[in-house]
């Protein structure tokens, strides 16, 4: 058995998971996983130590599968990550660009290209994912094809970036989780920027809501996200997903806690973790 850690991702080798895997763990091997349960499943069972798993985009907006997967999995939360998304025109390498008439990729990814595609002439066809129409490409040589997917896709398939960034607006940013089935990962130390993540369900009575958040905005503390979602498909069992900055045990937060709990059925905290330097518009 390897003694190197693994990182659990969804998705085909190339996938911009994969490549926000080697971007911050670069010390862990990659494991590629069909779906969002098999990866959950990986770092569950100990194969992987960790799980990098998408959130939301600021294009696409949330992926909504982890919101369902994470509170039941008995996963914690201990980092976030934002990747800039970052579409390579790629093709094989004896291809010339002047040749290509064809595109292939992720119907976001070809969106997100579209002004760039009708610029260079070439035609859009949409298939499964990123990183699969890099692989198809490098098993189907064809020198009137190209794929547009991550620079991570272009090196493990061998083929050869044509025009670099080629996204229409350059601000596309994925937020990434990661996660461990540690019971009680260390907390980031005091006074360090982190974030907080929960999941509460509040009690069937008037205003519920809305005196549960209230010790938020009495303590000024900054709520980040606040989603809700269903679960066990019915419509009366409302599940809300929230993010604050800061800990949990600081005195205003802690306040504010107290009264999420009083006014809820359910609460548990998912994770707290280091914020990423850009939250907070730093260079990495």
């Amino acid at each position: 058995m390897s003694s190197v850690p693994s990182i659990a991702y969804q998705g085909e080798p190339g996938a911009f998971s994969h490549e926000a895997c080697r971007t911050w763990f670069p010390s862990h091997r990659p494991e590629a996983c069909p779906t969002f349960e098999d990866a959950f499943d990986a770092v569950q069972s100990g194969r992987c130590a960790l799980g990098m798993i998408p959130v939301e985009n600021s294009v696409a907006g949330r992926v909504s599968d982890v919101h369902h997967l994470l509170p039941k999995s008995g996963l914690k939360i201990v980092g976030e990550h934002f990747l800039p998304i970052r579409m390579q025109l790629m093709a094989n390498p004896d291809t010339r660009f002047e040749d290509v008439q064809i595109a292939a990729s992720h119907p976001m990814a070809l969106l997100q290209c579209r002004i760039s595609l009708r610029r260079f002439g070439i035609k859009a066809e949409v298939v499964a994912d990123t990183a699969g129409s890099a692989r198809d490409l490098s098993e189907n040589p064809d020198p009137r094809r190209a794929a547009i997917a991550s620079a991570t896709a272009a090196e493990l398939y061998g083929l050869k970036i044509l025009k670099k960034d080629i996204e229409d607006a350059h601000g596309n940013t994925t937020r990434f989780l990661v996660l461990t089935a540690e019971a009680e990962p260390r907390w980031p130390a005091p006074g360090a920027p982190c974030m907080t993540s929960f999941v509460f369900k509040v009690k069937n009575q008037p205003a519920a809501l809305y005196k549960a958040l209230g010790g938020f905005a009495t303590g000024g503390l900054n709520m980040t996200k606040l989603e809700s979602y269903t679960e066990d498909g019915g419509f009366a069992s409302t599940v809300f997903y929230c993010e604050v900055e800061g800990r949990p045990d600081d005195p205003a937060a802690a306040r504010a806690f107290d009264e999420v709990k009083f006014f809820s059925s359910r609460f548990e905290i998912l994770g707290v973790y280091p914020s990423d330097p850009a939250r907070r518009g730093e260079a990495r």
